[in-house]
């Protein structure tokens, strides 16, 4: 029993890092795309 509540732990503990991980390359993203946005509107003008 203890095996498992370990691993379960250890599970979550990975589980939570990676949205977290996740979550930044999103705004990563997100900025880059409002670059490009902007980038875009200033050449047509």
């Amino acid at each position: 029993m203890r095996k498992i509540v370990v691993l379960a732990a250890a599970a979550a503990a990975l589980l939570v890092s990676a949205c977290n991980t996740i979550e930044g390359a999103g705004r990563d993203i997100s900025a880059a795309g409002r670059a490009v946005s902007n980038t875009a509107k200033d050449a047509k003008n």
